[in-house]
């Protein structure tokens, strides 16, 4: 572990150090913004913009708690997931939940590479969706196992800040047009009401914003860039001084990071409703990325296609080469707690990421071959990840009043705000339940 640091204390230092909430947020505004959100917009139009919302702001207080464990215990999070009281068989009752949809996270990955394939393809390139599948889901296995991920991180996420810049400015751009949105559909947007099919909508509870998956790399990206070693060990001297100091920086990147990929979320859905609902679109596997692009070409007219597919290509791909970054770790996390595979070095465990790093890619796009419905694996994942949360709220829970240190546990006022979020969560799949089994 490298020497202890204290924190920056002033705020325009602590931005010196963020990262990790900007790392997930280039995985997070991806297919949940670019497919899923669209998606609920054409079915609903305005009606769930309140719900879009409330699902990207309301997983922060959950995400910030599990990053707050991580940190101070140094711990990943299946590591502290293993620690859930229940049953066990070789791990805790939670990580068998986990295990399963993590396959689901994986088959969105597959759903990823297909829609890039498909971007590509629309975009005129002479090569078969089969084998632009091969080449994307191939470029990022050798880029990750070469270590290349600094370069594609920087590359791929200034082209989605350009791309999530033009998706506001084109909301804008529809003022101008007949599909101008007016202060009575933000109004109704807010108004409180489910929709008579809330399968979409829910799945888009668990990928939108800082979805199940996200939850879960946000803590291993704290500890990869070094916030709990600059804690240093609980005996430490300074040590609760460092940790309170490190968890302010943890907080100003998670909220950052909210603000951006919560105005992204909300401008795709304005388009969506605008557009895509107003002409009776629905956004299906068949006509995924000719769909999407109308929300564009409203916009900006001819050149609205080619804005569509540049910035499709670099949220998709980008979220593609991030997601297996951070289920690279994951794996080779979950191999060992498993009792699967023992690491002798620090060495050999960024070996098996490496490995992990090729073996995902190749298993996502074995999945997106075989069936070829990228929206289908996007939706699956998302309906996997939305029945996670609750799990991961109670966990949070659980760390904040019986695991973490007393005092480093957040006051009432953030406490409550826990809650809430826990039961928001709790409360959306428990509606699904009801919709889909009961009702």
């Amino acid at each position: 572990m490298s020497t202890p640091t204290p924190a920056p204390g002033r705020l325009r230092d602590a931005l010196r150090y963020i990262g990790p909430g900007l790392i997930v947020t280039a995985s997070i505004v991806g297919s949940g913004e670019l497919i899923v959100t669209p998606r609920v917009a054409a079915e609903n139009g305005y009606s769930l913009l309140w719900l879009i919302v409330l699902g990207c702001m309301v997983k922060v207080f959950v995400q910030i708690e599990l990053g707050r464990y991580s940190v101070a215990k140094g711990v990943t999070t299946l590591q502290a997931l293993n620690q859930i009281p229940g049953p066990r068989f070789r791990v805790s009752w939670i990580l068998w939940i986990w295990a399963v949809v993590f396959l689901a996270i994986i088959s969105q990955v597959g759903g990823i590479i297909g829609g890039t394939a498909e971007v590509l393809a629309a975009g005129g390139v002479p090569v078969s969706n089969t084998w632009l599948a091969v080449l994307i889901g191939g470029s990022c296995a050798a880029l990750l196992a070469m270590g290349r991920y600094k370069l594609v991180e920087v590359f791929s996420t200034i082209l989605v800040v350009i791309f999530t810049v033009a998706t506001v400015v084109a909301v804008g751009a529809l003022q101008w047009s007949e599909y101008r949105i007016s202060t009575a559909n933000i109004v109704d947007g807010f108004r409180f009401h489910l929709p008579q099919n809330f399968g979409t909508a829910f799945a888009a509870l668990g990928i939108i914003g800082v979805g199940a998956s996200e939850l879960i790399y946000y803590p291993y990206w704290c500890l990869e860039k070094g916030y709990a070693a600059r804690v240093g060990p609980r005996d430490a001297a300074g040590w609760l001084e460092r940790a309170r100091g490190w968890m302010r920086v943890m907080r100003v990147d998670a909220w950052l990071s909210m603000i951006i990929y919560t105005s992204a979320t909300a401008a795709f859905y304005l388009l969506g409703a605008a557009v895509l609902h107003a002409k009776s679109l629905k956004v299906s596997d068949k006509d995924m990325i000719p769909t999407l692009a109308h929300m564009y070409q409203e916009s900006f007219g001819a050149w609205g296609l080619w804005i569509f597919l540049i910035g499709a290509f670099a949220v998709l791909y980008s979220t593609a080469f991030a997601a297996t970054a951070s289920n690279a770790r994951l794996l080779a996390d979950a191999l060992e707690l498993f009792g699967l595979k023992r690491y002798a070095s620090e060495e050999a465990r960024a070996r098996m990421v490496k490995i992990c790093c090729v073996v995902l890619p190749t298993y996502a796009t074995a999945i997106y071959l075989v069936t070829a419905k990228p929206v289908t694996l996007v939706m699956i994942s998302g309906v996997g990840q939305a029945l996670l949360l609750p799990f991961l709220a109670g966990a949070a829970l659980y760390f904040r009043y019986r695991k973490l240190d007393p005092e480093l546990r957040p006051g009432p006022v953030w406490s409550a705000l826990l809650w809430l979020s826990a039961l928001c969560m709790g409360a959306a799949g428990a509606y699904q339940i009801y919709d889909q089994l009961l009702k």
